[in-house]
């Protein structure tokens, strides 16, 4: 895995070991990045269930000003932090080892509203439905916040989210995967 754009560009990535994770595929990350491209100049990411921390620096190494890294696995953020070092890009990042829970009333209490939010927890959890439940309910988007889930199974998560405030304005298939882009 690597960096595809941007100042960090061919900058190989560490992932973590194991099945309980699963990187977002390079080919995958490269059409999303394409879609969300003229949104990440001088934007607040946040990436939530960040496992490597690859959609973050993805974002930075293409003209964010922050990325917020959440990831409950202690493992996942030394990976991170590593990550986060190899591209230089200490001073605008920030490391959350929390449940992503704490990390959305973190951003609350701190007032700090996303511009880009990436969500692609474990595929078989309801951590798409609770963390967009959280954004909208704790008002954590700005009226211009991107959100782009990832999940293997479009059909349970549209029906989960149909009742949230949020407009579906793309969804994209790749082999098994589907990006679902929200707005408000």
């Amino acid at each position: 895995m690597r960096i595809i754009s941007g100042v960090s560009k061919g900058t190989h990535l560490k992932t973590l070991e194991g099945l309980n994770t699963r990187p977002t595929l390079d080919r995958v990350k490269e059409s999303l990045f394409n879609i969300i491209n003229n949104d990440i100049e001088n934007s607040i990411v946040l990436d939530l269930f960040s496992g490597s921390g690859a959609l973050g620096l993805e974002a930075l190494s293409r003209g964010a000003k922050l990325a917020i890294f959440c990831d409950n696995s202690k493992e996942a953020n030394k990976i991170i932090k590593q990550n986060i070092e190899k591209t230089r890009m200490q001073d605008k990042s920030i490391v959350y080892i929390s449940d992503f829970q704490v990390a959305i009333r973190n951003l609350k209490n701190e007032n700090i509203k996303p511009d880009i939010i990436f969500l692609d927890p474990p595929y078989k959890s309801n951590g798409i439905l609770k963390s967009l439940e959280l954004l909208v309910d704790l008002d954590v988007l700005n009226e211009n916040s991107i959100i782009i889930a990832e999940t293997d199974d479009k059909q349970r998560i549209l029906k989960e989210i149909e009742n949230i405030k949020l407009e579906i304005f793309d969804v994209r298939k790749y082999g098994r995967v589907y990006l679902i882009f929200l707005k408000l």
